[in-house]
């Protein structure tokens, strides 16, 4: 337990797990608690927010958990009114709620394209939407977007519609960031690299044959001979979220092992 993140409040959206195990909007909003915050574990799925909060509340932390649709700005204001009203303050913005479904432009479906955009960027479009106003009465905030690298880099996965809203989180980070650097409120992006999460099973394993398999490829295409976990994009949270990085915005930060560096993945 630390202290970095004493005193604030932290609004996670996407704050259970699509699977058994640790993702990462769960490992983030522990590791928010375990740094002294107060967190709100938000999903649309609310036995996934207590779950998460089940595990803050049994460190000794504090967390209320709630049910929100990032796609529904109806939805968003009710946690962000029942987080204001319960705590008074909205100091940290995680958001986390993303999807990846695979397919390029030919076999990806209209409906899967708007699923994937609408999550994926319409969410963090209504969530900064319904927070901004109570950062700026504060004068002062943190938001810290979930991306990927797949929004600047060709990862061999055909999955047109995620590529494509990742690269417009990172402008949209970049956009907010700018417009409000002026006042107080920071706003940056983490791009997770190939991370060994709950959420590559289902979209990635029948590219792969099976889970085993996929584990071996995309651990076998990373520097480190690794892919990361939830922990690493969580350390990178916390950091983001503190006073640590006070004159850190509109940066894409990302979590990959290297990969990126690379001039092509092998």
């Amino acid at each position: 337990m630390g202290n970095r993140l004493g005193g604030k409040i932290a609004l996670v959206f996407g704050a259970g797990s699509s699977g058994p195990g640790w993702g990462n909007g769960k490992a983030t909003a522990v590791a928010f608690a375990r740094e002294g915050a107060k967190v709100v574990a938000v999903d649309r799925s609310l036995p996934a927010a207590e779950e998460t909060r089940d595990l803050i509340l049994g460190e000794g932390g504090q967390c209320l958990a709630l049910p929100a649709d990032v796609t529904s700005l109806a939805s968003v204001e009710e946690a962000v009114r029942a987080t204001t009203a319960h705590w008074g303050r909205i100091d940290i913005l995680h958001n986390n709620v993303g999807i990846a479904e695979v397919g390029g432009p030919v076999e990806t479906s209209e409906d899967s394209w708007d699923r994937v955009l609408d999550v994926n960027v319409k969410g963090m479009f209504l969530t900064c939407k319904a927070v901004l106003p109570v950062m700026l009465a504060q004068g002062q905030g943190a938001i810290i977007n979930i991306s990927s690298i797949a929004g600047i880099r060709w990862l061999g996965v055909p999955y047109i519609a995620y590529a494509a809203s990742k690269g417009a989180v990172n402008q949209f980070t970049r956009a907010v960031a700018l417009e409000y650097a002026g006042r107080g409120i920071r706003v940056n992006a983490i791009l997770p690299g190939l991370m060994n999460t709950p959420m590559i099973v289902e979209p990635f394993k029948k590219l792969y044959g099976n889970v085993e398999e996929m584990i071996r490829v995309r651990d076998a295409m990373c520097p480190m001979k690794k892919m990361g976990d939830a922990w690493d994009v969580a350390n990178a949270a916390v950091f983001l979220a503190s006073e640590e990085a006070r004159y850190i915005t509109g940066v894409l930060l990302p979590v990959d092992g290297g990969i990126t560096c690379q001039v092509a993945a092998p």
